[in-house]
């Protein structure tokens, strides 16, 4: 098996020199694992005993009545350990790098999720680790950030730029050019330079495998439509791998609509009119860049949807019209967040909130006997502040007050 670089038009492996040899190493090991079944049943294991593999898949039946159309399935990834879909791809890279010989893992972070993951994993295998997270992100998402220092991680806030994920990346790649001898690159998404985006989908794609399987086991039959949300990537292409050449499945991904595409405020690559051709981070894809190729600043009410590019391999999928690429704003993911909550007692993340809005708009147009996923990629309580802030709650703000009081004391 050879490493792919690219998908169509988009991919490749833009890297300075200095970087070169460790990439080609990283290859080879990649290839090995590919190589080796001993490695997945390895990667098997560790997932059904340390995180909650397979993630169940749970039928939604008061959305489903509420809406009168699709039987509503959600794959629930919030239930894997650590509360999102980032452990897969986290512990796969762990068990690489014990592997390669390394000591020390850095990730890039903007949801805090990859980076607790990341943290996790390297408390596990006894990694120093350092979390490059941009400083905006630190403040929406500080429970995380607790998380991760308490496990032993160095968390770095990123002042340059936006303050938010593109950053934190390019931060990473400045320390690993640096420590490439002893460090490994825990990279979150499916983007990057090769191998990065194949490597990621790989690790992720155990989600479509087991949802495919439990769709026929609960439903009878395959879904007609499958939802993810897309920020890099990884989690839509771990559930939308398994259904590419399955023709009575349409795969739906929805991205950031922040306050309107036309407002300039938002993260739609793939939906919108603002994102063109480009080359950063080390590889090709579609980006938010203005006419001089400068990258523009995102918005999202979710702290990892808010990214500049998008995985190369949904830029092919776009491009051959095989994925149908939606976004989500600000005001009707809280709207589709609060419906969840209030009907089946779930919290999806802000980030996978997205995906049930598109699934909400769409259900009731369906027919009974069809059925739908939604593949719930994180859970909420990370995003309390945010969301409670959204709500504008009373009760949630004079708690914050008082307990702020009580530390000053």
């Amino acid at each position: 098996m050879s490493t792919k670089k690219y998908f169509g038009n988009w991919g490749g492996s833009f890297i300075p020199e200095a970087l070169h040899e460790t990439f080609r190493q990283l290859d080879i090991a990649y290839r090995q694992i590919r190589n080796d079944p001993a490695f997945w049943e390895e990667y098997m294991s560790l997932m059904s005993t340390y995180s909650c593999r397979p993630t169940p898949l749970t039928y939604a039946e008061n959305l489903s009545n509420h809406f009168g159309g699709a039987q509503i399935y959600i794959k629930r990834e919030d239930l894997n350990h650590t509360g999102a879909h980032k452990a897969n791809n986290v512990m796969g890279q762990g068990l690489l790098v014990k592997r390669m010989g390394k000591t020390r893992v850095i990730a890039e972070t903007g949801a805090g999720q990859h980076g607790i993951a990341t943290a996790t994993m390297a408390a596990k295998f006894g990694f120093e680790c350092t979390v490059y997270m941009g400083e905006e992100d630190v403040q929406r998402q500080r429970p995380n950030v607790f998380w991760m220092e308490k496990m032993g991680t160095t968390v770095v806030p990123v002042k340059d730029g936006s303050k938010t994920l593109k950053d934190a990346i390019n931060e990473a790649f400045r320390d690993w050019v640096t420590n490439m001898d002893t460090t490994h690159y825990v990279f979150g998404t499916a983007c990057g330079p090769a191998p990065f985006p194949e490597m990621v989908s790989w690790l992720q794609s155990i989600i479509g495998q087991e949802a495919a399987e439990q769709i026929v086991r609960q439903h009878g039959k395959l879904p007609t439509r499958i939802y993810a949300c897309v920020g890099g990537g990884s989690n839509s292409l771990g559930i939308f791998q398994r259904f590419l050449d399955e023709e009575q499945t349409e795969l739906v991904g929805v991205e950031a609509g922040g306050h309107g595409l036309d407002s300039g405020q938002h993260a739609a690559r793939l939906c919108g009119d603002d994102a063109s051709a480009g080359v950063a981070q080390g590889y090709k894809t579609m980006f938010l860049q203005n006419d001089d190729g400068q990258m523009l600043d995102t918005h999202s009410v979710s702290a990892g949807l808010d990214y500049i590019g998008v995985s190369p391999i949904l830029a092919d999928l776009w491009e051959k019209k095989a994925v149908r690429f939606e976004a989500a704003t600000d005001d009707e993911v809280i709207e589709a967040l609060d419906l969840t909550m209030r009907m089946e007692g779930i919290i999806p993340a802000l980030e996978s909130a997205h995906a049930f809005v598109q699934a909400f708009k769409e259900a009731s147009e369906m027919a009974k006997d069809e059925a739908i996923i939604i593949n719930m990629s994180g859970r909420g309580d990370k995003d309390i502040f945010t969301i409670a802030h959204a709500y504008g709650d009373p009760s949630w703000k004079e708690f914050i007050i008082d307990r702020a009081e009580q530390y000053r004391k």
